[in-house]
């Protein structure tokens, strides 16, 4: 059985790609069914190695790079053969963005509930994957990595759209601790009565504080903690987690 992607052209740049990939499809089983990808969450190794093995075939890639995911802001420029996608082996290098230029080449964003957030120059010349969970919208991950795309690329923020994905919904984004966790600075995002925050809107504000257009800003407003199609660490605990990929054709 097939992965299952939300598969489209990057709005407005007909030479760029996404797909988010549904949990529906795959070799996975129990808590990973269907289409876990990670070899670090306690699936059967040989099944999430098949998901993996799948993703470039399936999407009709030449190559996938991924990273070992930390929840920080390092942001890879043109990953070489040390972020390639090994089916059988989980990535080494750290960080939690990839940026290419090179045709045929999927960054891959792995979440559960955290935000894949993808840039494309209107060009179509450079894309970005970027992981942004709640501690990268906390660092300014979306600006920093918004600002860091454009230095390297020699373009400017204005040129830049992005698409933001499936994950954690604000009614179901409780934060109990605001107060440790966020602080002041983010009251204007979180509900006190309802102990939530808007992850979605904080990350559009984030970038159109670094310059990028309101209407080159596009999301698909779809809760992953509120629906099963999607693998949710918020609502599951024990839980796979689905592919997020952008690229050139």
């Amino acid at each position: 059985m097939g992965l299952n992607f939300i598969h489209f052209h990057f709005p407005g740049v007909p030479t760029v790609e996404c797909a988010f990939q549904l949990r529906t499809g795959g070799a996975s089983s129990g808590p990973y069914a269907q289409g876990n990808v990670s070899l670090l969450v306690g699936d059967a190794p040989e099944a999430a190695a098949a998901n993996r093995a799948a993703l470039a075939t399936e999407l009709g890639l030449e190559a996938v790079a991924e990273l070992k995911q930390v929840h920080g802001d390092r942001l890879l420029f043109e990953p070489g053969m040390e972020a390639l996608l090994r089916a059988d082996t989980a990535p080494s290098v750290e960080g939690d963005g990839l940026a290419a230029s090179r045709p045929g080449l999927g960054l891959l964003i792995k979440t559960a509930d955290c935000q894949p957030l993808f840039f494309a120059h209107e060009s179509g010349r450079a894309v970005a994957a970027l992981h942004v969970g709640w501690r990268g919208n906390r660092s300014n991950f979306p600006a920093n990595g918004l600002r860091a795309f454009c230095a390297r690329y020699q373009c400017a923020p204005g040129e830049v759209l992005a698409v933001r994905g499936p994950s954690l919904g604000h009614a179901a984004a409780e934060f109990v601790h605001f107060d440790h966790e966020w602080g002041k600075a983010y009251a204007p995002w979180f509900d006190i009565r309802r102990r939530t925050m808007d992850l979605w809107r904080l990350t559009r504000s984030q970038l159109e504080e670094a310059g990028m257009a309101p209407e080159r800003i596009f999301s698909l407003d779809l809760c992953t903690a509120s629906l099963p199609q999607f693998f949710s660490y918020r609502r599951d605990k024990i839980t796979g987690r689905q592919a997020n990929l952008v690229w050139r054709r």
